[in-house]
């Protein structure tokens, strides 16, 4: 099933017409279904229906991957929330199957295996520094993260020199 709401009223949720930059937080498998579909929707698990109300067009979508503890891209919101129980992603959690969706398109994606390690540029993110450095980790707890914006402008320069690197030739 599916349902979808009107954008007016997601409109009347957000507090500021600026884009908001997410960072979905999961793992390298479902990143890998995320590619196999071409990127075309992101979503977030069950308990999260108030933070996935607030995506808007235009919204940016960082994706973190744990485990291998780094960016695997970014994409931009094309689309307010939906709800659909079709079988996308692993939640982890029977019957979590991130039920508050959103259409994306592809902005900058890393290579299958290729991606932008956390650990050497975390000093560079202000989000990483609400936690003690030796705990840096903590701050990719969780499924959704709000980033400033100034986080994403240096997660994205960093991702795009990171796949321009790898897609040059010779």
């Amino acid at each position: 099933m599916v349902v979808r709401l009107h954008a007016e009223d997601h409109l009347k949720r957000r507090k500021h017409p600026m884009s908001t930059y997410w960072m979905l937080v999961s793992s390298e498998e479902n990143f890998e279904r995320s590619r196999a579909r071409g990127f075309d929707i992101a979503g977030m698990k069950s308990r999260h229906r108030k933070k996935a109300e607030q995506v808007q067009p235009g919204d940016k979508v960082i994706f973190y991957l744990t485990k291998v503890q780094a960016f695997g891209g970014i994409a931009e919101a094309t689309s307010t929330f939906f709800e659909s129980e079709e079988p996308v992603w692993d939640g982890g959690k029977k019957g979590d199957l991130y039920p508050f969706r959103f259409e994306v398109r592809p902005d900058v994606i890393c290579e299958a295996g290729d991606f932008l390690a956390v650990e050497p540029i975390r000093h560079k993110l202000q989000h990483l520094k609400k936690w003690p450095d030796e705990h840096w980790r903590l701050a990719f707890q969780g499924n959704v993260h709000s980033l400033p914006k100034e986080d994403y402008e240096t997660i994205r320069a960093l991702l795009a020199k990171h796949v321009g690197k790898r897609t040059k030739v010779g």
